[in-house]
């Protein structure tokens, strides 16, 4: 809780600078005019505004890919707010340009209106709270609701074009949904900074710097408006730059709720194998101990119970080194390293682990490959009856990686190889990464298998 607020406070104290610096700056350029940058650029100003519609796009993509992660309902609306407001931008504000046309009224209030209701959408994400368990009619009406919404309003506008303001005059339709658009932003703002002092969210703090920047740019509009559909001003630019902290933050984002998937789904791997392993172990232990009370002979029950708690021991450690890989505080070749000096601790397996220094792995590639290897030479040693085996991860001449575990053991046939649930994990952790899956085994001449893993 001491953390969460420490960075809370180090959020905020940021945030209160960042406002009265672009405070500051709205003051110089209300008082002083000539400060006033605004340059009549039809091309600049479309490139603007398909940048826009691009990294609005973007930005809803990132945050529905989020939602596919963690089934959240704020990603849900965060990503519906960025779609309404990037096709908004595009089908007004752009595509009519295209044609060497000027933006007639209908399309430039129906753009406006689309940014409003987008950035409205956004607002009320971190609002809203809980995960959902919806099927995927419920996100596609919550997309195209509100652009059907959209649309409906523009043909409304379009059918009565005469009686709509011209943009390029602050007239005070026009200054009242700027207002607006500016009230919306701050919103934003309150919305993302309360989330953060309530969780910690990486995102939520990007988002809200974000939004600082967007409410600023709405700001410039209503107290310095352009002169024309075709001027550039102060604002567009702090728009461009709330959205590429959204695109980062965003980024980001996928990146954690992909890794903390990736952690919980080994954890919970390991606590299965702790129940099918350790416990097992600790039974066993158990009734040897239950067996020495009823009087069973020293001799007779030592040898056992001694081969139990060893076996016992060594399944801790591997769980320990699983768990420890999992939540990343290991580098991955001494994770590896470690876990085959735990294996062959007892002398009955010689794994011999050779890692090209130079090859790089992402990190969920090195999450992946650990636990194939993990698996596949569990394999070995289980069941294998193998003396020997080698574990290769390197790169060949051609740029093609690999990972390629051998033993010397019995083999075994294809039926087995259907059969095999192993074999079937470390196909589908292979799958998970696009990597490409062979095996073969003969009995009697040992087993290969191969991880060829995607271009990197």
């Amino acid at each position: 809780m001491n953390r969460l607020r420490a960075d809370f406070q180090a959020w905020l104290w940021g945030e209160i600078l960042l406002v009265g610096l672009l405070g500051a700056s709205l003051a110089l350029f209300i008082n002083y005019p000539v400060l006033r940058t605004q340059y009549d650029l039809p091309q600049l100003r479309i490139v603007l505004q398909t940048t826009f519609a691009f990294a609005g796009g973007l930005v809803a993509l990132l945050a529905f890919v989020r939602f596919s992660v963690e089934r959240r309902r704020t990603d849900l609306l965060l990503g519906g707010g960025f779609l309404v407001g990037s096709v908004a931008a595009a089908a007004f504000n752009v595509a009519p340009l295209f044609g060497g046309e000027s933006l007639h009224r209908p399309e430039g209030w129906a753009a406006l209106a689309g940014g409003v209701v987008g950035q409205a959408i956004a607002a009320a994400a971190p609002f809203v709270r809980g995960n959902s368990r919806s099927r995927n009619w419920v996100v596609a009406s919550a997309v195209a609701l509100p652009l059907v919404v959209l649309l409906f309003g523009w043909a409304i506008l379009h059918a009565d074009r005469g009686a709509l303001p011209s943009l390029s005059a602050q007239s005070a339709a026009l200054t009242t949904m700027l207002a607006l658009q500016a009230l919306v932003c701050l919103v934003a703002v309150v919305g993302w900074g309360t989330r953060l002092a309530r969780q910690p969210d990486d995102f939520a703090q990007w988002l809200a710097l974000a939004f600082t920047l967007q409410l600023f740019a709405a700001l410039h509009l209503v107290f310095t408006p352009p002169r024309g559909t075709t001027f550039v001003a102060e604002g567009d630019f702090l728009r461009l730059l709330a959205f590429g902290l959204m695109i980062v933050g965003a980024w980001r984002a996928i990146r954690f709720a992909e890794f903390g998937r990736a952690v919980a789904e080994e954890r919970g791997r390991v606590a299965r194998e702790i129940h099918d392993g350790l416990a097992q172990y600790l039974f066993a232990v158990s009734t040897h101990a239950q067996m020495l009370e009823n009087g069973t002979p020293v001799e007779e029950v030592a040898p056992r119970l001694k081969e139990a708690a060893q076996l016992a021991q060594q399944e801790a450690r591997f769980a320990i080194l699983a768990l420890s890989s999992a939540g990343g505080t290991a580098p991955f070749d001494a994770a590896l390293h470690r876990y085959v000096e735990f294996l062959t601790a007892d002398g009955k397996l010689d794994v011999e682990l050779e890692i090209d220094p130079g090859i790089h792995l992402a990190p969920d590639e090195q999450i992946e490959i650990f636990r194939i290897v993990q698996e596949g030479l569990g394999n070995v040693r289980k069941h294998a009856g193998a003396t020997t085996a080698e574990v290769r991860i390197g790169q060949r001449p051609s740029g093609e990686r690999f990972v390629t575990i051998r033993d010397d053991g019995a083999g075994f046939d294809g039926e087995e190889v259907r059969k095999g649930q192993g074999l079937r994990n470390m196909r589908s952790r292979a799958e998970s990464i696009e990597g490409g899956f062979t095996l073969s085994s003969r009995p009697g001449r040992g087993t290969a298998l191969e991880v060829v893993l995607r271009p990197s």
